[in-house]
């Protein structure tokens, strides 16, 4: 049944004209996830087999045409960054963004573009500090369990797993919408990205793994639905 659900979401998006040319055609290409690069002194490019590992998990279980998995980043300031409707912004560090960066991220989301932010412990400040520069007049609003995005493929009731300690604190998942859509998910204290690594580099237990690839699965479908 799941199978077939995702089968009809992706004759719907197969549908979109790729005449569009005010917005991002989420099925233009196979997809792929994209590390947005970023100044300031963050680690960007941490753990890079984390997308290679996600892509690979959305391609033994969906039906997502997903393109071949590897490590893909781009430039905030390219205009390449319209040809992925999937961002993952992570690191431990500052995040920062020029006027002109600023500028393209906030065109970015409202063409269509969905941004992931995982906190991998020691963004969070600047990450906020950044996105309230993008959507000044939004707020990251914490999304209750009942979701969408914990429900989209995998059911989690009680909101996000739990995949690294940190702080010891619960984890949380934010959202700014725009225009009635999500376009910018942020989660923090669990670092769901992490789970996808590579096991030598965390040691996360087969079980904490296969919740981060779930939680995971459910982002990209929500992203691709909405």
């Amino acid at each position: 049944m799941k199978s077939f659900y995702l089968t009809i979401v992706f004759l719907i998006l197969a549908s979109y004209s790729q005449s569009q040319t005010d917005g991002i055609n989420k099925n233009s290409s196979p997809f792929k996830i994209a590390r947005l690069k970023y100044s300031g002194g963050g680690d960007w490019y941490n753990d890079p087999s984390a997308e290679v590992n996600m892509m690979d998990y959305l391609k033994k279980n969906t039906t997502i045409d997903v393109d071949e998995p590897k490590f893909y980043s781009v430039d905030v300031a390219s205009d390449d960054i319209f040809n992925y409707p999937f961002i993952l912004i992570t690191g431990h560090g500052n995040i920062e963004f020029s006027a002109n960066e600023i500028a393209r991220l906030r065109k970015y989301c409202e063409s269509g573009g969905f941004i992931y932010a995982d906190d991998d412990y020691g963004m969070d400040i600047s990450f906020k500090r950044e996105m309230k520069k993008v959507f000044p007049e939004e707020e990251l609003k914490e999304l209750p369990f009942n979701h969408k995005i914990y429900n989209s493929q995998y059911s989690f009731p009680n909101g996000l797993p739990k995949i690294h300690e940190h702080d010891q604190k619960p984890p949380q998942g934010f959202g700014i919408y725009k225009d009635g859509r999500m376009c910018v998910y942020y989660t923090f204290e669990t670092n769901i990205s992490d789970g996808w690594a590579d096991t030598k580099e965390h040691q996360d237990p087969p079980e904490k793994k296969e919740e981060a690839f779930k939680m995971g699965t459910n982002i990209i479908v929500y992203s691709l639905m909405n």
